[in-house]
């Protein structure tokens, strides 16, 4: 498959998800009046594995409402990476939560990996699921992290491969001279996301008859007892509604809005490249990222394509040409790439918390009103164990809901007037606690 050579910013346009996409799947948008048990706004990865826990749990009458179309945001944009962990910085959390919490959020931080795995063998998801993941390491320090880093992943998958490689033995694992040590993880991995995605919201329609609806954006709620979403040409009431709109919530209810702040993050999509190119590039056919407080992340595709992504790592700003910005910094691993030919660069926002910790709850004085969101660009993988959690939320809570939903999360004063310049200082601090922590 050939792709347009031409500069892709737009969450509108074209980009390697979907245009690779293997479900031809098109919903209708609501034109009438419904009742429900659940309404979900937002047809991402939130929306949707919410909905396929709760059906999974019997609850049939679900009503997912999505403004564009299904993977519209992050879902269908990303890096695809299968890695470990929910959050950014476990610490950041301790002092809601304490070090027996903390110790229960650790413990079921890799359960997405493997929620993945079996929603993908359950619902027969053709989504190029693939295991190998390196965490990677540009100097001794950052080389001491992923050493404590193997022994937590070890703690909690005794039975996988977990080996953290030096030395000329980094070649095996990743084709670069950019590293000091790579810790192999062949529990990770990566997926075609947007594909994950429409396998399961195939999944909810054909298996158990959930309702979803493209194109509808939500204009109005209405809450109490029973909760009122009203869209241009129609409306759903239901006992129960789901917030999962992350980076596309734009106000809609305040209270939300405030806790979150949207960055951008880019990525391209390389030329088909040879057999002999990818294994040099990825002897394992694995997904990478750095550890430091903003990484770089990428990955090669079954098409044997690089894919490669990152964010700005100190001031927040557009670059002007994704396709120069993403490749520079290709280049910067894979020097001997400098003749590859990028089919494809892209774009767009993913929203973030003062902690970057995913975000999920009720809305106070609203008890039948949840949310999620925050997912710090981390979202592919945390999304499947937090969702699981949310559900149980909904259904009535559990140890580990009432757990991760009583995490504190900071307004974001003036978020809207002054996006770039809270981001700019949000990422030097980081940075900085980076260095101190020895991620950088």
């Amino acid at each position: 498959m050939s792709f347009p050579n031409k500069y892709i910013n737009s969450l509108d346009s074209l980009n390697y998800y979907s245009a690779t996409k293997k479900y031809d799947l098109r919903y209708p948008a609501l034109k009438q009046d419904l009742e429900a048990d659940v309404v979900i706004i937002g047809g991402g990865f939130s929306g949707i594995n919410t909905a396929l826990e709760l059906a999974e749990q019997g609850v049939k009458n679900i009503v997912v409402l999505e403004a564009r179309h299904l993977g519209y945001g992050g879902t269908g944009r990303n890096g695809g990476q299968i890695m470990a962990g929910i959050g950014h910085d476990m610490d950041a959390i301790k002092k809601d939560v304490g070090e027996e919490g903390l110790q229960a959020i650790f413990e079921i931080s890799n359960q997405g990996q493997q929620i993945i795995k079996e929603r993908v063998k359950r619902y027969n998801i053709d989504a190029d699921f693939r295991n190998g993941y390196g965490y990677t390491a540009f100097n001794k320090r950052q080389q001491k992290v992923l050493q404590e880093w193997q022994k937590e992943f070890q703690t909690l998958e005794p039975d996988t491969e977990i080996e953290l490689v030096t030395g000329s033995a980094i070649q095996d694992v990743v084709g670069t001279d950019a590293y000091c040590a790579v810790l192999k993880h062949m529990g990770g991995g990566h997926v075609h996301s947007l594909n994950l995605l429409l396998g399961e919201a195939n999944a909810l329609t054909s298996e158990y008859g959930v309702q979803i609806f493209e194109n509808t954006e939500v204009l109005e709620v209405e809450y109490g007892p029973r909760v009122t979403v009203r869209t241009a040409m129609g409306s759903v009431k239901a006992e129960k509604m789901l917030w999962a709109c992350n980076a596309f919530l734009k106000g809609l209810e305040p209270r939300l809005h405030k806790k979150t702040i949207n960055t951008l993050a880019f990525q391209i999509a390389t030329e088909p490249l040879s057999d002999e190119l990818i294994h040099r590039i990825s002897p394992i056919r694995g997904a990478y990222s750095d550890i430091r407080p903003v990484i770089d992340y990428y990955r090669v595709t079954n098409e044997n394509r690089l894919l490669f992504g990152g964010a700005t790592h100190l001031v927040e700003y557009l670059p002007k040409d994704l396709f120069a910005w993403n490749r520079n910094l290709m280049l910067r691993i894979f020097p001997y790439l400098a003749n590859v030919k990028i089919d494809m660069a892209w774009g767009g926002p993913m929203a973030c918390g003062v902690n970057l910790f995913p975000q999920i709850g009720s809305l106070d004085n609203h008890n039948n009103v949840f949310y999620v969101q925050g997912y710090a660009g981390f979202g592919v993988t945390p999304s499947q164990i937090i969702c699981k959690v949310l559900a149980e939320g909904i259904l009535g809570g559990s140890d580990r809901y009432q757990l991760i939903s009583s995490i504190s999360h900071a307004d974001i004063v003036a978020k809207d007037q002054l996006r770039a310049l809270l981001l700019t200082g949000g990422k030097c601090w980081h940075q900085l606690n980076g260095y101190l922590s020895g991620r950088r």
